[in-house]
């Protein structure tokens, strides 16, 4: 699944967050941590970001390949 662009309850910007989230949690940060240095204090935001998971390199598995 691809990180909607906003929030979909507070209409907040998100489209920019997830490659800084994902450096951030590469420097050793918690997840908690992380998301309070992006400036997400929203459930709502938090949420879409902790519970996105990432299925594009799955389904590349399965995708039909011409020869």
């Amino acid at each position: 699944m691809i990180l909607p662009v906003h929030c979909y309850t507070c209409c907040k910007v998100l489209g920019n967050k997830r490659v800084p989230y994902l450096e951030l949690l590469k420097a050793e940060y918690a997840k908690g941590d992380a998301l309070d240095a992006l400036g997400l204090k929203r459930y709502c935001c938090r949420c879409m970001l902790l519970f996105l998971v990432d299925l594009i390199k799955k389904l590349l598995n399965y995708a039909h390949q011409e020869k």
